[in-house]
């Protein structure tokens, strides 16, 4: 039992230290709080997608990914196609700043389901960096447990994404008051886009370093 807890804990230990970084998806779900849009739709995709590619690495995936050379190399050109597109989003965005009220509820120029659904899949399943972390990294460290202790690490893992994204989106409400002002959804629109351009950028860097 004792051997099942210390797995379980060092799986939501590394999956937290993962997780836990500024990136495009985490910068995503934040603003969707901060917008109170769709945001259990958005947790809650980031969440079965991280969960899953944990299970996937867990149980043996990483092993595909080594392989099939291509695969990181155009997940990683096509991320960044992406990044880049949604980093210049953000900066227009900043050039109109919308405002969070109390009595709107939410800023202008709200997100449409559909549209936060596409932006959340190709924010998460198009971000080499996750297929690194959660299938290859976690994967890996996983496969040096058996039976039911890599369960456990891995349900351990897949805890710390929940808890992540939930808290992540449910919580940014409680800077909703700040973000009362244009100029902190502007100064938030130019973070998101300066952190998606930053990541495109070093996904370029690496694909022409290699």
């Amino acid at each position: 039992m004792v051997s099942y807890t210390l797995a379980a804990l060092e799986g939501l230990g590394l999956g937290a230290s993962l997780i836990i970084a500024i990136g495009a998806q985490n910068a995503y779900v934040l603003r969707q709080g901060l917008r109170r849009e769709h945001v259990f739709v958005v947790a809650s995709l980031c969440f079965v997608i991280d969960g899953g590619l944990i299970t996937l690495g867990a149980g043996g995936f990483a092993g595909l990914l080594r392989a099939v050379p291509s695969l990181p190399d155009i997940a990683a050109w096509g991320g960044a196609a992406f990044l880049i597109a949604y980093s210049l989003k953000s900066f227009h965005a900043a050039l109109k700043p919308g405002r969070l009220t109390a009595e709107d509820g939410a800023a202008p120029a709200s997100t449409g389901l559909r549209t936060a659904v596409m932006t959340t899949l190709a924010l998460s399943l198009l971000n080499p960096h996750v297929y690194l972390d959660t299938v290859i990294l976690l994967g890996g460290i996983a496969a040096q447990y058996a039976g039911l202790e890599r369960l456990a690490f891995a349900v351990g893992a897949v805890t710390a994404s929940g808890l992540w994204f939930y808290g992540l989106g449910f919580g940014a409400k409680r800077l909703a008051p700040f973000f009362a002002r244009p100029l902190s959804w502007r100064l938030l629109d130019v973070f998101v886009g300066c952190v998606m351009a930053a990541i495109a950028a070093g996904l370029i860097i690496g694909q022409l370093r290699s």
